[in-house]
């Protein structure tokens, strides 16, 4: 197939195909260790700072924005396990590919 016998939209459906896949990201082995968790979970718990994930939202397109909370979480769990933490707490909503979050030790 010739790259210049295909239409422009197609070509622009497959770039956008090819690089939406370049924003997934992976759960590292102690960013798996790390909770998810509620506020009233984490109450008796230390304080070991706080986290912001960033991630694309848009790729050409508008990402699902399931897929990208779950990438944010994922990024998040990743830095709080650098910062010693086994439980994070959102602290607000997503927006614009961006999340907060609370890192804490639980002994």
């Amino acid at each position: 197939m010739k790259i210049k016998n295909v239409k422009p939209v197609t070509l622009s459906l497959l770039l956008g195909l090819s690089l939406s896949g370049c924003t997934y990201v992976s759960l590292s082995e102690a960013g798996s260790r790390v909770n998810q968790s509620s506020l009233e979970a984490v109450s008796e718990c230390t304080l070991v700072g706080d986290v912001s994930s960033q991630t694309k939202d848009k790729v050409l397109l508008d990402r699902n924005n399931g897929k990208v909370k779950q990438e944010l979480i994922v990024l998040a769990r990743n830095r709080a396990a650098e910062l010693g933490a086994t439980d994070l707490v959102q602290t607000g909503s997503v927006e614009g590919g961006s999340a907060s979050f609370k890192a804490y030790r639980c002994d």
